[in-house]
């Protein structure tokens, strides 16, 4: 549960920061973002792309790569490869496939399964296994083929631009114009993207993780007119994170790792040495908790403080309060780091204002 609410935490948050507002529906408490409305060219899409990789940075995955590519391209590239019209959807979906098989595995599935003409399968194949950046771009505006479409011109004009706005924002090296990438296009209209983790090679002892995508969006303009009844169209683009696959991989590193996590937030236990001294920490946890520091003490009357020190290290509590006899003679309390072992004491009064202090430079 903790390193799921993390996880959900700066998936929201990062969606509030750039402006998001909640809908009363699992949605958007789960994973996805979506702009709609009238706006200028690819500037709502750059930013869905920068929104993804904010997200996978933060969340530390380790390297990722999003492949861009557009609906237009698709459909310019099968057009003038001279598939035919009523074969486009069908040999798009093999085409998904080449993130888990090869080329020679698809040209024989769209060949052999599906009908396709060898020749034509082969100008496919010499498009799909291209990917690069805003050079490839340039280069298949001058490819004599592609650009006899005007479709795929169209594409790749707006996949410069998005390169450019994606230069502004930083992140132009994690992003790939990927002629393969054919996701979900019955109801994309124009970009598509889709962000995959990169192998990194195994730690010893480590399972391979081959996880696949962990975002994915894209553009659709037309789909909000088929759910509306007087057809509106209304222009939008959006991202879906994949949290359950996230939270596969985190945890999984996790159990690797043996790295412990800590399951509650607290920071400071209220200890006592002394029998007979539960009132006192009742009082004194009170004064945390109507101070808003995150406090818990053992719920025994005379815990041994050694135990209570123990539940400290073992929970990951930083910071321990200790009250007994003689802290009680001099009006203070003593105040010890977990980790450092060190202990001063400070003056009951000054308690509440020396925690905030050190909880705040921590």
């Amino acid at each position: 549960m903790v390193v799921r609410e993390k996880i959900l935490d700066m998936v929201v948050s990062c969606f509030k920061r750039h402006g998001a507002k909640g809908l009363d529906t699992p949605a958007f408490e789960l994973k996805d973002f979506d702009i709609a409305g009238q706006f200028d060219p690819m500037i709502p899409d750059a930013e869905c792309l920068k929104i993804i990789c904010e997200i996978l940075s933060g969340l530390q995955l380790g390297d990722f790569l999003i492949k861009v590519n557009d609906r237009r391209i698709v459909d310019g590239m099968f057009a003038v490869c001279g598939v035919p019209e009523s074969k486009f959807r069908t040999i798009c979906s093999s085409m998904d496939k080449l993130d888990k098989m090869s080329w020679k595995d698809v040209r024989h599935e769209m060949v052999a399964k599906k009908g396709l003409a060898p020749e034509v399968a082969d100008r496919i194949g010499s498009y799909v296994q291209c990917h690069g950046g805003i050079s490839l771009i340039e280069q298949m505006f001058q490819d004599p083929r592609l650009s006899q479409s005007k479709q795929a011109l169209m594409g790749l004009a707006d996949l410069k631009l998005l390169f450019e706005y994606l230069t502004l924002f930083g992140i132009a090296e994690k992003i790939s114009f990927d002629l393969s990438l054919a996701r979900g296009l019955d109801y994309y209209t124009g970009v598509i993207y889709e962000a995959v983790l990169l192998q990194t090679p195994a730690q010893v002892g480590e399972q391979p993780l081959n996880v696949g995508s962990v975002a994915a969006g894209g553009r659709y303009d037309e789909l909000v007119a088929t759910f509306d009844p007087k057809g509106h169209k209304v222009p939008c683009v959006g991202l879906s994170i994949g949290v359950e696959r996230i939270f596969y991989i985190v945890e999984q590193r996790l159990k690797t790792s043996a790295e412990k996590v800590r399951t509650t937030e607290t920071q400071v236990f209220v200890a006592t040495p002394q029998k007979n001294f539960l009132r006192e920490r009742l009082k004194l946890i009170a004064e945390l908790w109507d101070a808003g520091i995150k406090a818990e003490m053992l719920y025994k009357n005379n815990p041994k403080l050694l135990t209570q020190l123990h539940y400290c290290e073992n929970t990951g509590i930083p910071l321990v309060v200790i009250i007994g006899e003689q802290e009680q003679k001099e009006g203070v309390i003593k105040l010890r780091s977990v980790a450092s072992r060190e202990e001063v004491a400070i003056k009951r009064e000054n308690l509440v204002a020396e925690i905030q202090k050190r909880l705040s430079g921590s």
